[in-house]
């Protein structure tokens, strides 16, 4: 699914970058797309699912004749899930690579970082993991958005998982167990939203990091 998701973003954020770019330089040179995600440590399992979906896309657009005659290049970060390490990344990719688009952020925490340079440049980013609510919010104040995503937010799934749980199957007494980070706090308050549409207050609502292996204390609570 991350490689579908992947390959989607590559070709709409490549489309939408690729009209302001036109004659800007010689037909033989290639456009740069930068591919922004962790491809190691816990996440890199979708990091690496997200890049293998866009290095698909770039394949078979490269194959057809590339984009107004031009290849595309990819250039690849890893920002190992770093907040710290994405705003680097977006910094190189911008300044040194001069990329026309990017496509990446698996989590939300980078995204937020990472993507208010891009939007700074109007360089178009295209999260095709990242779900917090805010990310394509993150600029609403702003006359030009330059952030997209194509895969469903918290606030479409939260509702869902709650229709799932206290509508299908009747649970009245839930509990959220969320992870710390700028994703599983903005999960959170978007479960919370959507149970208090159908008059359900969570019993227990507990907090636990991401590399936390024993989560009793808050099981015992919930």
């Amino acid at each position: 699914m991350t490689i579908r998701f992947a390959k989607l973003a590559a070709n709409v954020a490549i489309g939408a970058a690729v009209m302001a770019y036109v004659g800007l330089a010689s037909a033989a040179e290639a456009i740069k797309i930068g591919v922004s995600g962790p491809f190691t440590g816990g996440s890199s399992s979708m990091g690496v699912s997200m890049r293998d979906g866009v290095k698909l896309a770039v394949d078979e657009i490269n194959k057809a004749g590339g984009v107004i005659g031009r290849p595309l290049q990819i250039v690849e970060r890893d920002d190992e899930a770093k907040n710290e390490r994405g705003v680097q990344i977006a910094q190189e990719l911008i300044n040194k690579e001069k990329v026309t688009a990017t496509v990446g952020f698996i989590n939300t925490g980078v995204a937020l970082a990472s993507q208010r340079f891009y939007q700074e440049a109007k360089i178009p980013v295209m999260n095709n993991v990242a779900t917090g609510s805010i990310v394509t919010r993150q600029f609403d104040d702003q006359p030009e958005n330059y952030i997209f995503r194509n895969a469903a937010h918290d606030s479409i799934q939260a509702p869902m998982i709650v229709e799932e749980a206290v509508t299908r199957r009747g649970f009245k007494k839930v509990a959220i167990l969320a992870d710390s980070t700028n994703y599983g706090q903005l999960g959170r308050a978007d479960l919370e939203k959507a149970l208090e549409i159908k008059g359900v207050k969570a019993v227990a609502v507990e907090k636990f990091n991401v590399k936390d292996v024993d989560m009793t204390a808050q099981l015992l609570k919930a």
